[in-house]
């Protein structure tokens, strides 16, 4: 477990109680006393190797500790969670997970025994948990058609995290199809269809743009900004031609486009700023205001102006901004990691009907793919993909689905000794 505030507030541990571990040496004191709730990291269970230790010692025999651990399909398969087992080899182990099982790989289960509790897609919206989520296909007409060039590129952006040297592989390994996804006319095409999409929406939450690498999320930044000046200008122009009776609504816009703030979101690494002035780009306006400004407080916050942001990897997982509404796709996706993306945009919040995940990438066959995945793990009832086809609404896209795409709701695993 990785927090105790929500058990203090909950009378079931003192707020004075120093029963959250800060390190390894306070874990083995904790475990060593007589405490009845114990909140820790899994990192840990590490080894002491300064006192010359090279296994891990037993910390409690006692066979009434249950183990409960989040994120169950994270870090519990390798040495520290190896390490925690021998540290507690009596102990129970409870897994809660919300990543649909990969096909293949049946690790968490192996881990934590079989499901005890699943809680599916239509049960979350059912709840009021979540809302619904659409999936709109806008993919701009310059586009790859090379299918096995986004699983392989998945492969690479998942084992790589788009660190330095990731990027730099991208350019080298796939140096056609990335000239091809990041040409400034494709680039520019989806930045003017993004700011016309977000400004024409009736629910004015915040929005994510999901790039490939952190260059494109700063040049998307510079398209958009562009763009959001060329279509303000226009709606000015447009309100001040129509009759007074008749400009409400594109008074609402102009002064949303007025008063909305954007950001670059990416993580800091060595030498970037040569690096992206090698492809003609300044982040260092963009890494001081990250560096200067709480920006996820700011994004978080219902009243903040800052309504849009563009990232490659960071805030895909384990960030709720609960007036996300909208999250578009630019960057190839797949099994969890996908999963995990689209839920920014499901959290419930005042007016907000549903999410929309807008794809300029293709990420539709995966989609369908982890959707059947996480589908096919729910052994008691089977949960077909929510995902359907359904008419055109009278434009050169579709809505590709009328019913729900949830957020990864949670599954819970036990395994008792």
């Amino acid at each position: 477990m990785t927090s105790d505030g929500e058990f203090a507030d909950a009378g079931a541990v003192s707020k004075s109680a120093q029963v959250h571990a800060g390190s390894v040496a306070h874990l083995r004191e904790l475990l060593a006393a007589d405490h009845r709730y114990v909140f820790t990291l899994i990192h840990k269970f590490g080894l002491d190797r300064t006192a010359g230790v090279t296994t891990m010692p037993v910390l409690s025999d006692r066979s009434d500790v249950i183990v409960i651990t989040d994120e169950a399909h994270r870090s519990q398969y390798d040495t520290l969670a190896l390490n925690m087992r021998r540290a507690l080899p009596n102990a129970s182990f409870m897994g809660f997970t919300g990543t649909p099982l990969i096909d293949g790989e049946e690790l968490t289960r192996e881990q934590f025994g079989d499901y005890v509790s699943i809680y599916n897609f239509s049960d979350a919206i059912e709840d009021g948990a979540t809302v619904p989520l659409y999936y709109e296909n806008r993919i701009p007409e310059i586009q790859l058609t090379n299918e096995n060039f986004a699983d392989e590129l998945g492969e690479l952006l998942e084992d790589a995290e788009l660190d330095e040297e990731a990027e730099g592989q991208l350019a080298r390994r796939f140096s056609t199809e990335y000239t091809l996804l990041t040409r400034p006319d494709r680039l520019r095409k989806i930045a003017e269809d993004l700011v016309r999409h977000f400004v024409g929406r009736r629910f004015a939450g915040k929005a994510m743009y999901v790039g490939l690498d952190k260059a494109a999320a700063v040049r998307m930044y510079d398209y958009v900004s562009e763009a959001w000046a060329e279509h303000l200008a226009e709606l000015r122009i447009e309100h001040d031609a129509l009759p007074v009776l008749e400009r409400p609504w594109l008074a609402s816009r102009i002064e949303l486009m007025e008063t909305t703030d954007m950001a670059v979101v990416v993580s800091q690494a060595q030498n970037e700023i040569a690096h992206m002035e090698a492809v003609g780009l300044d982040i260092k306006p963009h890494r001081a205001r990250m560096i200067s400004e709480d920006l996820a407080a700011k994004f978080k916050a219902t009243d903040d102006p800052l309504r849009i942001v563009f990232v490659c990897a960071m805030w895909m997982t384990g960030f709720d901004a609960p007036a996300v509404s909208m999250i578009y796709l630019d960057r190839p996706m797949r099994n969890h990691t996908l999963m995990q993306t689209i839920a920014r945009a499901n959290r419930v919040f005042p007016d907000k009907d549903n999410g929309m995940i807008v794809d300029y990438i293709g990420v539709f066959r995966n989609l369908e793919k982890a959707l059947a995945i996480y589908g096919a793990a729910n052994v008691e009832a089977r949960v077909d993909s929510p995902i359907q086809n359904v008419e055109a609404l009278g434009s050169s896209w579709v809505w590709l689905s009328t019913r729900s795409l949830s957020c990864v709701p949670p599954v819970m695993w036990m395994s008792w000794r």
